[in-house]
């Protein structure tokens, strides 16, 4: 067969493919953004589209061979990257039409345990729940053969979006900051919903069928991330039920760093979902797919952990720390360039350039500095930002050591701690993709 994947290079989406690839099927790989998933898994037909904004029209070239349509495209809240109901529903709706009008059957639809109405969780967690369960309910009347299938909380051996933040709480040093600790959660290993669509994408699947993927035990968010800690090799830490409204300022930042193009996984949407508890019927899998899904235990077990993911975690953190603290400095060099304009320009004149360059100097270089600290903030210009900031600390040192050498040694090493904020810099690139 030839699978149609949209969100392909998700966490669910990337166990999907390579399962399907495994099992001798064909796949087309659709996203917003296919470059880097081209390059890492070339057997793959690669299509770029935009499930918010495609029309039907535009889904017709991709359906003409596809005999089945994996849609694993989500958003978590909306945002300036994220319409909710335009990924949700909207998007569904134009593909269901161009699947009947193409003539594809077979359609299934990742959702998300415990979509039901009327949850009662916050506007965002409201707005996840119900624009989730529209979907399910246009798929039900779509007339296609279709699977719904409804993840719990998905581990797996990679980490994205909430598994990474969840990971990354588990590698703090000394205490171990948990919002709604006693809030239970069913989880599903990303390779058992791999084969959960693996098996609901075959003809002889009996359709019209709605699926928890969730294993039978519930474990609350202590257990994860006391277990993800232990897994890690990490020495033992307390817990502190951090309190909710503290967490709920934390998101409301997150939500607002939303605009700035950087979309953590710790906004309100998550709080809300993760106060309301994640869960399902244990047995489904089993009893609808003959699936026994991995427990937390099992399935941590089944994915060894080793250095890489010991360094992940403990950096998780660290990214934004680091980007934080590149923008400070680089953005206070250029306003106190501008503010102390006389002085920085006397370090030039001092040792014979003239006034007029001399100040140019001064004042292009404020402006650069202000410019790359400023740009680090948001995400789209980031590792523009990053590039500029080890170039212009490589010309600044260039630029010093020809005009004055002697400062390489001042006691306050203006020129040495260059250095390591070039480093940090390159650090801060090294970590900054998201996928």
């Amino acid at each position: 067969m030839r699978v149609l994947v949209i969100g392909a290079y998700g966490l669910i989406g990337g166990y999907v493919v390579a399962r399907l690839l495994a099992e001798g099927h064909a796949v087309t790989g659709v996203g917003r953004d296919v470059a880097a998933a081209a390059r890492s898994m070339p057997q793959v037909r690669w299509a770029r589209l935009d499930m918010a904004a495609a029309a039907v029209e535009d889904w017709r070239p991709l359906l003409s061979d596809v005999q089945a349509v994996v849609n694993c495209a989500g958003a978590l809240q909306d945002g300036p990257r994220d319409d909710l109901a335009a990924v949700h529903r909207d998007g569904v709706a134009r593909l269901a039409a161009a699947c009947i009008q193409g003539g594809v059957r077979r359609l299934v639809h990742i959702s998300a345990a415990g979509v039901v109405a009327d949850r009662g969780l916050g506007a965002q967690g409201d707005r996840f729940n119900d624009t989730k369960l529209a979907t399910e309910t246009l798929l039900r009347a779509s007339g296609l053969d279709w699977i719904i299938l409804r993840p719990g909380l998905v581990l797996a051996p990679a980490a994205y979006g909430g598994s990474a933040l969840l990971r990354g709480l588990a590698a703090l040093p000394g205490v171990l900051p948990v919002v709604h600790a006693g809030a239970t959660v069913q989880v599903v290993a990303a390779t058992d919903v791999a084969l959960a669509v693996a098996k609901a994408v075959l003809p002889d699947a009996a359709p019209g069928r709605s699926i928890d993927l969730v294993h039978d035990d519930a474990v609350t968010l202590a257990d994860v991330v006391l277990s993800l800690r232990c897994w890690l090799g990490l020495p033992p830490a307390p817990l502190w039920h951090v309190p909710a409204g503290i967490a709920r300022l934390a998101a409301r930042g997150a939500d607002a760093l939303a605009w700035a193009g950087w979309r953590s996984p710790l906004r309100t949407a998550t709080l809300d979902q993760l106060r309301g508890g994640i869960a399902g019927d244990g047995r489904a899998m089993e009893r609808e797919l003959a699936i026994r899904p991995l427990s937390l235990v099992d399935m941590l077990a089944a994915y060894p952990a080793g250095v890489q993911e010991r360094w992940f975690a403990k950096s998780y953190f660290l990214k934004p720390a680091m980007l934080a603290m590149l923008a400070l400095f680089w953005t206070l060099s250029g306003v106190i360039g501008f503010c102390r304009g006389p002085e920085a320009t006397a370090v030039l004149t001092m040792v014979g350039m003239a006034q007029m360059p001399a100040t140019l100097f001064v004042l292009l270089g404020s402006a650069i500095d202000l410019a790359l600290g400023v740009g680090v903030v948001f995400r789209r210009r980031a590792k523009a930002a990053l590039l500029g900031m080890v170039a212009v600390s490589g010309a600044y040192m260039v630029g010093g050591t020809v005009w004055r050498p002697d400062l390489w040694l001042d006691p306050m090493g203006p020129f040495l701690k260059t250095l390591p904020a070039a480093m940090l810099a390159l650090a801060a690139l090294a970590l900054l993709d998201e996928r």
